[in-house]
């Protein structure tokens, strides 16, 4: 049934898009013949008012209609124009994470299953809310503390959003397959693995515990850096469906003309932002992964403070050092060693030519140097390196999806503070300074050290494995002289999970069929 179900949600998704214009607006170079038949087929849906609307507004009422899930979901692929297209990218950037409140009371009832205790005997003060987006929505509130009151925010998660997310998820999963299935150029963008990490990064979300666990690590990671800090979690108040943190009292980000009349240096601003966020995912490997300006404040005292870590992103030794070598490589105009930095952690497959590699990134990399501070922009390095990752088979590196949206995000803050925002010089001390530390010499120590505590742990598991490989070796010899068999029990359930498969699959194409061919039969009374 859950096969089934996704294919109906599927088919909901679909009649969405189309009565919203989006269908319409889809181009039809490269799609496969079926594709074009299913598009062809449901253009005449579109309600009237629809069409004469821009791309950007259809799509935004057609994600809204479609709940939060899908709001997460586009906000993710406007990350990916490899994925979607530059144009449609474009258009999905300018989502907001934006839904109705729900009642107080809602907020109430959720806080006392997940504490325990009334709102009543946790806060002194519980208010209205005041934002609301795809996964919580936030209330301003007070509670007592041996100084006196205390100003809080505290948020809830949205009720049923997790049951509606898992349902969403099936239909998902449903087109990244037969994307992957049906569509071969797709292959090396790995759908099926984005709406994997997309389906990981939402669950985490919404844990509100994580999210209060990230805030105190991040707080940690940053207590000695100028510039930049984060909201105290009240962990006597935080469970998994509600998180309560410091109120901040600042300006945000995105009020510019606030900022200026609050007398903040905004340049200033925004070089601490772009180095702060690379400080972080250098250092640290640990990022803040949703750093729109409506996340960020400025306190009185001129600090950057972010807030709502829901969504974060993490990097091993490698990838940072994949990172810094890319980075740094650009900086310097060192093409070759950008493309050694790919070819050594895999990203391009051996069979390739390193030099033309290094030639690609060149033409990529020396038009941006030529260009003005104003014009040098993260963003489109971005899109050129996705345009030339088909032409060396470049598939989907997963774990670096969060890093490259998050780049581009802090950099347009940056740059919308100052609009001659140079993002390589403000990124060169901090890259240098990283690569001095962990590239050089001390890379070859600490390898060495990482190396024998290694080897340790091997030798210490040595008469383990040796156990294990005995057992296995004699499971084998034994599968070798009976053969493999399974008990009356598992050989029945397996023919009944085949059987429910097969026939799920089966009623699940032949309702697609009937719905496809009433809509070519209402198409055509329609246009005649």
């Amino acid at each position: 049934m859950g096969a089934l179900r996704s294919y109906f949600n599927l088919l909901g998704v679909g009649w969405v898009l189309a009565r919203e214009g989006v269908i319409n607006a889809l181009p039809s170079e490269g799609l496969p013949p079926y594709a074009r038949l299913v598009k062809a087929l449901l253009v005449p849906f579109a309600r009237p008012g629809a069409r004469k609307k821009a791309r950007s507004d259809r799509l935004g009422k057609a994600i809204s209609r479609l709940g939060p899930s899908y709001v997460k979901m586009g906000q993710f692929l406007a990350t990916r124009p490899d994925v979607v297209g530059a144009g449609f990218a474009e258009d999905l950037a300018q989502l907001q994470d934006r839904m109705p409140f729900f009642p107080v009371e809602a907020s109430k009832a959720t806080i006392r299953g997940s504490l325990g205790r009334s709102v009543d005997e946790l806060y002194t003060e519980f208010g209205d809310p005041i934002a609301a987006a795809s996964i919580a929505q936030v209330h301003p509130a007070r509670i007592a503390t041996p100084e006196g009151e205390k100003k809080v925010a505290v948020k809830v998660i949205r009720p049923g959003i997790r049951h509606r997310f898992n349902e969403d998820l099936g239909a998902m999963y449903l087109v990244a397959r037969m994307q992957e299935r049906f569509i071969r150029s797709s292959r090396r963008l790995r759908p099926v693995d984005v709406t994997r990490t997309l389906e990981q990064t939402t669950k985490i979300e919404m844990d509100l515990r994580l999210e209060a666990a990230a805030i105190s690590e991040m707080t940690e990671n940053t207590a000695h850096d100028e510039g930049f800090r984060l909201p105290a979690v009240d962990w006597e108040r935080t469970g998994r469906d509600v998180v309560t943190m410091e109120w901040i009292d600042g300006v945000k980000m995105s009020d510019v003309a606030g900022l200026k009349a609050a007398g903040h240096d905004l340049e200033k601003l925004a070089v601490t932002l772009i180095q702060s966020f690379l400080r972080h995912t250098l250092r640290d490997g640990f990022f803040h992964a949703d750093m729109h300006p409506g996340n960020l404040f400025v306190d009185k005292d001129g600090l950057i403070v972010a807030v709502d870590m829901g969504i974060v992103g993490r990097l091993g030794k490698k990838e940072r050092r994949v990172l810094a070598e890319i980075l740094y490589g650009f900086i310097t105009r060192d093409y070759m060693r950008v493309a050694e930095a790919h070819f050594e952690a895999g990203y391009v497959p051996s069979h390739h030519n390193k030099a033309s590699f290094a030639q690609a990134i060149r033409a990529i990399g020396e038009p941006i140097h030529g260009q003005s501070a104003e014009t040098i922009s993260m963003g489109k390095l971005l899109t050129l390196l996705f345009e030339i990752t088909e032409i060396f088979d470049m598939t989907t590196q997963t774990q670096l999806i969060n890093l490259q949206k998050t780049m581009v995000v802090v950099e347009g803050v940056s740059r919308m503070l100052d609009p001659h925002f140079n993002m390589w010089k403000a990124s060169e001390p901090v890259v240098s300074k990283w690569i001095e530390h962990n590239l050089g010499p001390r890379r070859v120590l600490t390898d060495m050290r990482e190396g024998m505590q290694a080897v340790l742990k091997i030798a210490e598991a040595i008469p383990d494995i040796a156990d294990k490989t005995e057992k296995f070796h004699n499971e084998v010899v034994a599968m070798s002289e009976n053969g493999l068999r399974f008990d009356e029990r598992t050989s029945e359930a397996i023919g009944r999970a085949e059987a429910r498969h097969t026939r799920s699959g089966r009623v699940a194409l032949w309702l697609i069929a009937a719905v496809l061919v009433y809509l070519a039969v209402v198409a055509s009374v329609a246009v005649f």
